[in-house]
């Protein structure tokens, strides 16, 4: 394909050097911000293949929507003794503050960003679902528009469907829920890891990008005001801040970046927060375990798309076989994200591995253990031109609306360092385009 030329690559992320497409980590107790490293050579999933992912995507979110709105409520799916009670409501995702609380048009999950990793089978396997703060979209959507600029003819070559009406779904999602009043991006500022993704998102929706310090709530409604002290009402508010630090009157009450009562906004009714809070609790490592029984108990279907065979060291069958085949296995921490908390037993030494079967024997809700997924490598080209292979995973980006989509597109994550599984940003790993073809 013309566009896998080096010299497309290089004028690429000279481009994204110029306009600011960054990714920040906090290392060391200092914030660094580095290039996100693209590589040129896109990922292309075929048609009916993307097909087939749509339906299994669609349906998993429908599912995880209902049973945030269940258990913020009537918590059926307890009382049916599906889920364990207790598994739910001592996740550190669990928030109690949140109950009763239903959101405009009982939407919980807006945007939901679903890793999944293709095996060498070719079989598609769900590794983990983010319905708090999502990142990523942006990049798959500048790296195009750069390519564009760098390659002219890379599309009118080849048979992609076009990945531009991310900023449409996603404006169209906040008018869904929008409380008759203007769209907001809310960013705890320039020194988050994701920012430029906050303005880009903004810009390309047009929403406003603003800081806590410019909303206020007086009598229940949310406001942004301007610096005359006019104030205009808000209705949506795309929510780039975690749980904890929204509301310090509801939860933290030393943060510094949330936006005091705007909870008593949103219980109201008088305004939409995307996520919604209380998200966490379906983002729990060990809630994904139960995934497959949600989609039959609410749904009545058998689930499309598969999760990696796990096991939860809390049911006593499953620490037996966890305990005794541990070096082959991978051990999850279930309230850390962004590859944290993730040990293959494979790389531990014997008095690592007795330490870990301790600590999983001692709190074994608080780990799963899956199978290692012996999942594709990519193609990645180096700075000379050559390839080399590298794992890589994929993050969809399902819209919940009127209707629930899955974009058609999404961020296709690699690994740098050889052998290595873990494809996070904040672990070193790059990006690439996803190309879904169109027929």
């Amino acid at each position: 394909m013309d566009m896998l030329s080096m010299t497309a690559a290089h004028e690429i992320n000279k481009l994204m050097m110029r306009y600011g497409v960054k990714f920040g980590i906090y290392k060391n107790g200092e914030f660094i911000e580095q290039l996100f490293p693209y590589d040129a050579i896109p990922r292309i999933i075929p048609h009916n293949e993307f097909a087939f992912l749509n339906k299994g995507l669609v349906q998993r979110v429908n599912a995880l929507n209902c049973f945030l709105a269940d258990i913020y409520s009537k918590g059926r799916i307890v009382a049916d003794k599906i889920i364990p009670e207790e598994f739910i409501y001592i996740s550190k995702g669990y928030l109690p503050q949140c109950n009763n609380i239903a959101p405009p048009k009982n939407v919980y999950s807006h945007i939901s960003g679903i890793d999944l990793v293709q095996a060498k089978t070719g079989s598609w396997y769900i590794l983990e679902d983010n319905l708090r703060v999502p990142s990523g979209a942006s990049y798959p959507l500048i790296a195009r528009e750069l390519c564009r600029i760098a390659n002219p003819d890379a599309f009118s070559n080849n048979n992609v469907t076009d990945n531009r009406n991310y900023s449409d779904m996603l404006r169209e999602t906040m008018d869904n829920v929008n409380c008759d009043g203007l769209n907001i991006v809310l960013t705890p500022g320039r020194y988050n890891a994701a920012y430029f993704e906050h303005s880009y998102l903004a810009e390309r929706t047009g929403a406003l990008l603003v800081g806590a310090s410019e909303l206020i709530v007086e009598d229940a409604v949310l406001y942004i005001k301007d610096y005359l002290g006019v104030k205009a009402k808000v209705g949506a508010v795309y929510r780039r801040i975690s749980d904890e630090y929204l509301d310090p009157m509801t939860f933290q009450s030393d943060s510094l970046i949330g936006v005091p009562h705007i909870m008593d906004a949103y219980r109201a009714g008088n305004v939409a927060i995307i996520n919604a809070p209380g998200n966490g609790v379906a983002d729990d490592k060990g809630i994904y375990y139960f995934v497959p029984k949600m989609i039959k108990y609410y749904l009545d279907e058998e689930p499309i798309l598969e999760n990696a065979p796990t096991y939860l060291p809390y049911y006593e069958e499953d620490l037996k076989y966890t305990l005794e085949n541990i070096k082959k296995l991978v051990i999850k921490d279930v309230s850390e994200a962004g590859g944290y908390g993730v040990v293959f037993g494979s790389a531990l030494s014997e008095e690592k591995l007795s330490e870990i079967k301790d600590l999983i024997k001692r709190e074994p809700r608080r780990f799963i253990s899956q199978e290692v997924i012996d999942f594709i490598d990519l193609d990645i080209m180096e700075e000379d031109g050559s390839c080399i292979s590298r794992k890589a995973d994929l993050r969809a980006f399902v819209l919940t609306g009127k209707t629930t989509r899955v974009w058609p597109s999404g961020l296709t994550r690699f690994s740098r360092i050889e052998g290595s599984f873990i494809v996070n940003s904040s672990q070193g790993g790059g990006f690439k385009d996803t190309w879904v073809l169109s027929g």
